[in-house]
């Protein structure tokens, strides 16, 4: 067995007892039959501790103790699939519950609540911009400080260019 497949059954082993801080388990499969080895050492099948039917696994702890755990059946957490009736009942019984928002209030109040969600949208916004660390700031200034320094050259020498045309044309 790789070092791979031992990290992961050894964390899902942990994850099943509750964590990395939990004691050191050995996980136990038990045969259907039981063996004796002597009168004080018996393996007990995870059958006989639960009677009931549930499924479980039996630990051996660091102090030596078997300790029978139950083991999670997937069909339990599965949710039921309603009809197409009933999904639109809860849905119909949902839209009844949920209280409808005041839609007259006094005409003097609109301008201020208008206002408030203008605020109240604007902070939304605020919050999702992602702001740039100090180094990039200073990139992005001296960026455009550059070009802008580049196309008033551009602009310069455009300007003395047809100035110097204009010249030679009306100097007649």
């Amino acid at each position: 067995m790789s070092n791979r497949n031992k990290k992961t059954q050894a964390n899902s082993l942990r994850s099943a007892v509750g964590g990395k801080n939990s004691p050191h388990i050995t996980k136990i499969t038990a045969s259907s039959t039981t063996r004796e080895k002597s009168d004080e050492s018996k393996l007990i099948t995870p059958q006989e501790l639960r009677k009931d039917g549930a499924k479980v696994e039996s630990i051996v702890t660091d102090s030596g103790k078997v300790e029978a755990r139950p083991v999670a059946d997937p069909e339990l957490n599965k949710p039921k699939k309603l009809s197409r009736k009933e999904r639109k009942a809860a849905k119909l019984a949902a839209k009844s519950d949920a209280e409808k928002p005041l839609k007259s209030y006094f005409i003097l109040f609109r301008p201020f609540v208008a206002f408030g969600r203008y605020l109240r949208d604007s902070w939304r916004e605020i919050r999702q911009v992602r702001w740039p660390n100090r180094k990039a700031t200073w990139k992005m200034t001296l960026a455009v400080l550059v070009y802008a320094a580049l196309f008033m050259v551009f602009l310069t020498l455009l300007d003395v260019f047809f100035t110097f045309i204009f010249d030679l044309l009306f100097k007649k």
